[in-house]
């Protein structure tokens, strides 16, 4: 486990992040990975190494390849981070939980049955304290009318895009968190992940003007804003937590437990 644990968080988590941010990502993947294992999700694997189904996952030849002349630095950081933590996972009603994390956050993250459409009683929305400081904390995409169409016509959504551009996106409504619930796509609802997806945008906390056939998507935020915030999580590091509250913080009544 530590050796999976090192390469998942080598790949997950900036390496030069607070020790304690880092050690809360250890034990975020640790309880994921004995939440995963349990859904036999693969046949003849408990993981994969693909990042939208289970983790991601670095050799530490490949990290070292990125980290240079800070190799030995960054490689016992880590390696702090995951015996520091050892054995310790989250837990609710005595099951690991599933421990989903994302890169930053708007103000608030988001309620996961916002995003996925059923919650968990551990996934709530709660304050998440980066910003500015993040890179491309804010971002923005611009779509011609063209490139919408074409966006949309290889969707296989079904969506037919006619007349004034101005009218392509209405009715766009927002989760209590500010990011995009729903909105209508040439008369076609939408969840905000969906749009998120469909315009390749970083998250789906965003605002869209359409000015003279041009689409500005104006967005906050990298990643679908459940669970742990990474950047809030160092944030919160940085400003003197430890692991424990930043887990707890994040994770709405949860207890850590020892996984032995």
């Amino acid at each position: 486990m530590q050796e999976c644990l090192w390469r998942v968080v080598a790949a997950e988590m900036p390496a030069k992040f607070e020790l304690e941010a880092m050690c809360a990502q250890a034990v975020c993947a640790r309880t994921y990975t004995l939440w995963k294992a349990g859904t036999n999700a693969h046949e003849n694997a408990d993981l994969c190494d693909n990042s939208a189904c289970c983790q991601a996952y670095i050799t530490p030849e490949e990290a070292a390849g990125r980290w240079g002349s800070l190799t030995e630095v960054y490689t016992k950081h880590i390696a702090s981070a995951v015996a520091k933590t050892d054995g310790q996972i989250l837990t609710y009603e005595g099951k690991p939980i599933q421990a989903v994390f994302f890169s930053s956050s708007a103000p608030e993250t988001e309620d996961a049955a916002a995003v996925w459409g059923s919650g968990l009683p551990y996934l709530m929305s709660v304050s998440s304290p980066e910003g500015e400081e993040v890179p491309n904390y804010r971002s923005s995409v611009v779509l011609t009318a063209e490139q919408v169409k074409h966006l949309v016509a290889d969707s296989g959504l079904g969506i037919k895009l006619s007349g004034n551009p101005s009218g392509w996106i209405r009715n766009v409504s927002y989760t209590d968190s500010g990011r995009v619930a729903e909105l209508e796509v040439g008369g076609v609802t939408l969840s905000g992940s969906a749009a998120r997806s469909l315009f390749g945008l970083r998250s789906a906390c965003f605002e869209v003007i359409e000015d003279e056939g041009t689409f500005t998507f104006s967005v906050t935020g990298y990643g679908h804003g459940v669970g742990m915030s990474q950047y809030g999580a160092n944030a919160m590091a940085a400003e003197g937590s430890t692991w424990q509250e930043i887990v707890c913080h994040y994770y709405t009544g949860v207890l850590i437990q020892s996984a032995g």
